[in-house]
């Protein structure tokens, strides 16, 4: 099991954050790997959406995503062909000054042998340029 975590201090307010985090049609544009996205539902309240990516190999998994507007996006793992576990969350803290704190946190485990590089590659080394991303995407909307 991997897990990962990240602050970083956005100069981008809270609601423009929070909007591009639930925009997930929006991903391939912007995050880095990610091939495709079908928002199987989505409301206020959250969505179930599958995600494909194309990190060093191929695959496919569906999350079931909570939202907390504008603090916070959590998912849980429901089904997919690399993982059998994938958690995590999105908390966003709006420090008054036009600034949001945002806290990435990640925990995942994979079906059978997966070369670590492929693990390291979705948790650690990936989050300081898939943060970068969102904030960029956050900066122009």
């Amino acid at each position: 099991m991997a897990k990962a975590q990240r602050t970083e201090t956005f100069d981008v307010a809270i609601d423009k954050i929070y909007d591009v985090i639930v925009n997930y049609k929006s991903y391939p544009e912007f995050v880095d790997g990610v091939s495709s996205i079908e928002v199987l539902e989505q409301n206020e309240a959250g969505a179930r959406v599958k995600y494909s990516l194309n990190l060093i190999k191929k695959f496919s998994y569906i999350l079931k995503l909570k939202h907390e507007k504008p603090n916070r996006v959590s998912w849980t793992f429901e089904s997919g062909d690399l993982f059998k576990l994938n958690n995590g969350s999105w908390d966003l803290k709006d420090n008054g000054n036009g600034t949001t704190e945002v806290t990435y946190s990640l925990e995942v485990d994979v079906k059978g042998f997966v070369p670590g590089a492929i693990v390291n590659k979705l948790t650690e080394s990936s989050l300081p340029a898939m943060m970068k991303s969102y904030n960029k995407r956050a900066k122009e909307a």
